[in-house]
């Protein structure tokens, strides 16, 4: 298929757009590079560096390529963030994503993978989370991508759209030693405690530790991003049958903070000093997934359950370009 990753620069969207390529799709990358990172797009895949605001710039990218399908990663990820600037969240996240679905309707696109979150459920009222569960978010990124969701469904209802929707528990881990995670800003937790067995930083905050939790941090389920990639391509082929599905990506296993910090200690050899801080606001106690839906009507299954396996792969990665992408543009 000719397809369109919105975000390809990124961290789980370059991984997928390499995991198409080797299936044989073909790939064009839309990133304005305000997250991303050039370096990170497989060199097979072609980018385009564009505003997904700008719909005059992604209509004639659609005459061209005639795409068959558009998987969308583009959008701010940092729940703390979007507590403080939530216009920003719905900007970026809800407002671009209509942009691209308006643009995808008018050109005759009606395959769409959406990249979705846990931040959906907030404080759920069970674990593991099932795809059923309330969606109620705590904070404006979760509300930013549920509003996405809802607007699929009526696209879906009214013009035939079809979609899947990709519940993402915590990514983390990286596809090989020169494919990783480097944000800026950094807030995901394992990178930050890797700077610090670099000595790129003194120490890490732990956010919270007065959560209804056995050991007070927060609890959340890890899947490594290479697996997250693989179900993406799994849900667009099962797009070819489907209208519409709804599918949560975890381990269905949770770890809480102190316990990641523990096994960073344990892969790295690293003291790893911590300061403990107050809570983040909009942040869930406990966020853990079912995946049994997806695992049994897709047959997925991650390849890399292990927390440590997951740790060791990120290590590898931040020992091997400690600048993250930097080294690779200079």
């Amino acid at each position: 298929m000719r397809v369109l990753v919105t975000g390809g620069a990124g961290y789980i969207g370059s991984v997928t757009a390499g995991q198409l390529l080797a299936a044989g799709h073909q790939v064009t990358v839309v990133d304005d590079l305000s997250r991303g990172h050039r370096e990170a797009v497989p060199p097979a895949a072609e980018l385009v560096v564009a505003d997904l605001a700008d719909r005059p710039r992604l209509e004639p990218l659609f005459r061209e390529k005639r795409f068959d399908a558009v998987l969308h990663f583009a959008a701010f990820i940092e729940a703390g963030a979007s507590m403080k600037s939530p216009e920003t969240f719905f900007r970026n996240n809800t407002a671009n994503a209509l942009t691209v679905l308006e643009t995808m309707l008018a050109h005759g696109v009606r395959k769409f993978v959406f990249s979705s979150t846990a931040a959906l459920y907030g404080n759920p009222a069970r674990t593991p989370i099932e795809e059923d569960d309330a969606l109620q978010p705590t904070n404006a990124y979760g509300e930013s991508k549920l509003l996405v969701e809802r607007m699929l469904a009526w696209l879906n209802r009214i013009h035939g759209l079809r979609y899947a929707s990709l519940r993402y528990f915590n990514a983390a881990g990286a596809a090989s030693p020169d494919h990783g995670e480097a944000h800026q800003p950094e807030t995901h937790l394992i990178p930050r405690l890797m700077y610090v067995a670099l000595g790129r930083q003194r120490n890490s905050e732990i956010f919270g530790t007065d959560y209804p939790t056995p050991d007070g941090t927060c609890v959340r389920d890890y899947i490594h991003v290479s697996d997250l990639a693989a179900a993406h391509l799994l849900a667009l082929d099962a797009l070819e049958k489907n209208e519409r599905l709804i599918y949560n990506l975890g381990s269905g296993k949770g770890f809480s903070v102190r316990e990641v910090v523990e096994g960073v200690r344990r892969v790295t050899g690293h003291a790893i000093p911590i300061k403990e801080s107050p809570r983040r606001p909009g942040d869930p106690a406990v966020l853990i997934a079912s995946s049994t839906k997806i695992r049994r009507e897709l047959n997925w299954a991650p390849k890399h359950p292990d927390l440590d396996a997951i740790l060791k792969s990120a290590w590898e990665w931040h020992r091997n370009s400690p600048n993250g992408y930097a080294k690779k543009s200079g």
